[in-house]
């Protein structure tokens, strides 16, 4: 048996939590075997790791292994990149392709972000799990290939299948093994000594003292939720290792570097959206529900249908005139007063004149205000929106947003 000790040294994973330990245990158990694997856990927590460790500790190490982020491969050329193309079978076909499977053979490949595969390509990625084979777009030349899949998502496959995005066929030849790796939160014993180990990375790598925390400093890091998991540690980590210039950092300095736990976005359980709905389509409403601006509206908004609700029924349903003023604030008025230039607001105000705004819009919206109050910075954008970096870049082109 490997000692776990040697393959945390050897890949650079710190930390002595029990759950960690276990994923561990079952990455070294499953290596040796044919077997397809499926990583679970949120956004930032080291999937990738864990599928490099089967691979250095298989038959298969010595041959290729290919990572794949399936969520960052357009829809219209995820195909031709999986399974390879001949020359003329689209436009841009210039020449024969290999694709990824095929640079594969006899080796690994890791599919990141599994979940966000169209549901054509779930249909061909499984005939190869079943099979190995595959045709490149252009012909109906069947190639074979001996190839270990481990496969990675931070969404909850199960629920997709529910809601009719992800096949159950496939989500069961893909989770043969399944490993599930912790979130930070969860590894609360571990948070500093990872903390400790980028400062020291940092200071090393640009000869300079070692950041060091306040007690209170401390105790908020080592209870603050991290969402984006061991990646935003290592980020806020390297940060103020290179901005502060006071190496040891207290509380009111710390809380610069993340943001207070109620301006995050909430965990949602996704089962209360609609069906048709999408992951990040969620996010995004997620995002503008928890909104201070919008919810201050919404309360004023409130108060003023309210407030008009009761000057209706005091004056026995008579309508109320409402002058318009450079404030866009708006007082009743007597009827006989200025009734030529008013607006008049009768027992239909209701009736509120809702233009639609579409999910697409307002997700755009959302990812404009981030960069605005982030000063053009993606990286600082992509964590408020709690969504990964490559993830914001593909929306801000998809949206062709020009910031």
């Amino acid at each position: 048996m490997i000692d776990i000790q040697s393959v945390k040294t050897k890949f650079g994973i710190m930390g002595n939590d029990p759950q960690l330990k276990r994923a561990l245990e079952i990455a070294l158990q499953v290596a040796p075997t044919t077997m397809s694997v499926l990583v679970t856990g949120e956004s930032g927590v080291g999937k990738e790791v864990f599928s490099k460790i089967i691979h250095q500790n298989s038959p298969r190490k010595h041959n290729n292994y290919i990572a794949v982020n399936c969520g960052a491969i357009p829809s219209g050329t995820i195909e031709s990149e999986l399974f390879g193309h001949i020359k003329g079978s689209f436009t841009s076909a210039d020449k024969d392709r290999k694709g990824y499977f095929s640079e594969a053979d006899k080796g690994t490949i890791f599919l990141d972000e599994v979940g966000e595969l169209p549901l054509s390509m779930q249909a061909k990625l499984l005939r190869v799990l079943e099979s190995g084979e595959f045709m490149p777009v252009g012909t109906s030349k069947v190639i074979k290939v001996d190839v270990r899949i481990v496969a990675a998502t931070n969404v909850n496959l199960l629920d997709a299948i529910r809601k009719g995005r992800f096949r159950e066929d496939l989500y069961y030849r893909l989770s043969q093994i399944s490993i599930i790796v912790p979130p930070l939160r969860d590894r609360k014993d571990d948070i500093y000594l990872l903390f400790r180990r980028f400062a020291v990375e940092q200071a090393e790598k640009y000869k300079m003292p070692v950041i060091t925390l306040t007690n209170q400093a401390k105790e908020y890091l080592i209870n603050y939720c991290w969402q984006g998991n061991i990646r935003q540690l290592k980020n806020v980590t390297d940060q103020i290792s290179i901005v502060e210039t006071n190496k040891e950092i207290s509380l009111d300095t710390l809380k610069q570097y993340i943001p207070p736990v109620s301006s995050l976005p909430m965990v949602v359980d996704t089962s209360s959206f609609d069906e048709g709905l999408g992951n990040q389509r969620e996010l995004i409403l997620t995002i503008l529900s928890n909104n201070q601006q919008i919810i201050k509206l919404q309360s004023e908004l409130d108060e003023l249908k309210n407030f008009v609700k009761s000057y209706i029924n005091d004056r026995d349903s008579e309508p109320i005139y409402l002058p318009q003023n450079k404030n866009n604030i708006i007082y009743p008025t007597h009827k006989h007063e200025e009734a030529e230039e008013n607006h008049i607001i009768d027992n239909d105000y209701d009736e509120v004149d809702d233009t639609p705004i579409t999910l697409a819009e307002m997700e755009k919206r959302a990812i404009i205000s981030a960069l605005e109050r982030a000063k053009g910075k993606r990286s600082v954008a992509s964590r408020e929106l709690g969504i990964s970096e490559r993830t914001l870049y593909r929306k801000i082109n998809d949206f062709e947003i020009d910031m």
